[in-house]
């Protein structure tokens, strides 16, 4: 027999205290009908434009709303799952670590009646979730792939990844430009900077001294590219850079010419629209279970009308 969710929730309440105490899970907002619990991904301007995005609009809603990061860990992320699990909340939302922990992830809310919602990523099944809002990120490595070889014209090129963290969102970025690349552009080196600045200018460090003639480099968030920047800078490479976010910060980069390009895809939207989604999937009213996040590629040609990526209240903190 299913309990309803409010009974589930009272029963709930008194291992809430520990679990918090476990997962790092923060405290809730909001005081409304609804109960959303947020499972963040990871510590990049993304994800924390993306959790201040969704407790804004969480809160508009006048939504209940508890948040908990997992910092790029699989394990960390099942147990916050099982966390908000604890606090009986009515839908989960999701920003995974990586594909492969959803299948746990998943199966552990379902056993509990929570449905799931994700964003950034959808499962080859959806009929598992409760819906999802995608950035099409194969689609994000294409427009910057695109870039270079419009700006390579045809001239025999040499190019540099700076992967993010093996998993879902890099993976998927790094396949789309790669294989969108023109037959003129060889890609010399394929490495990790595991969404870090510090290790992402390591391993620009290393490329262009192994790679002397790098002309491009395609770098999986703008965090690291400033990180590579700096590394090409030192080395007084002129190596072009196309990355991916499109931040304040890195929108006045390729305003600067610091960075070629980059391709905006705000948190701010993605944030929005899945508390949305979620809430109104969950009341039945008719809306897209997979909705997409807009994405655009901003060069010094269209630079002043770059999205809003962050929230307003999230620039001040």
């Amino acid at each position: 027999m299913n309990v309803p969710a409010r009974s589930r929730r009272a029963t709930a309440a008194s291992v809430a205290g520990l679990a918090l105490a476990l997962s790092g899970c923060g405290a809730g907002s909001g005081d409304g009908s609804v109960s959303l619990g947020f499972v963040n991904g990871g510590d990049t301007e993304f994800h924390t434009c993306l959790q201040a995005s969704v407790k804004d609009t969480a809160e508009a809603k006048d939504a209940k709303i508890y948040t908990a990061n997992s910092h790029q860990n699989p394990g960390t992320e099942l147990s916050n799952i099982e966390d908000m699990i604890s606090r009986d909340v009515d839908a989960l939302i999701v920003q995974t670590v990586n594909v492969d922990a959803l299948k746990g992830d998943i199966a552990k809310a379902r056993s509990a009646n929570i449905p799931i919602f994700l964003t950034s990523v959808v499962t080859d099944d959806p009929s598992d979730i409760l819906g999802a809002v995608v950035v099409d990120l194969k689609q994000v490595g294409e427009l910057d792939a695109g870039y270079i070889e419009k700006d390579a014209a045809g001239k025999a090129v040499e190019v540099g990844v700076i992967a993010g963290a093996p998993g879902a969102a890099s993976d998927l970025l790094v396949d789309g430009f790669v294989k969108a690349l023109p037959d003129n552009a060889k890609i010399v080196a394929n490495q990790p900077g595991m969404f870090n600045a510090a290790k992402a200018q390591d391993v620009a460090e290393n490329m262009i001294q192994a790679h002397p003639r790098l002309a491009y480099a395609f770098v999986a968030n703008e965090e690291m590219a400033f990180g590579a920047l700096k590394a090409f800078q030192a080395a007084k490479a002129d190596v072009k850079i196309v990355t991916v976010n499109g931040t304040d910060q890195g929108v006045a980069a390729v305003k600067d010419g610091r960075f070629a390009a980059t391709v905006a895809n705000s948190a701010m939207t993605t944030g929005r629209i899945a508390v949305t989604n979620t809430i109104d999937l969950l009341e039945k009213k008719k809306t897209d279970k997979i909705a997409m996040t807009p994405i655009s590629l901003i060069t010094p040609d269209n630079v002043s009308r770059a999205p809003q990526y962050c929230s307003a209240e999230e620039k001040k903190s």
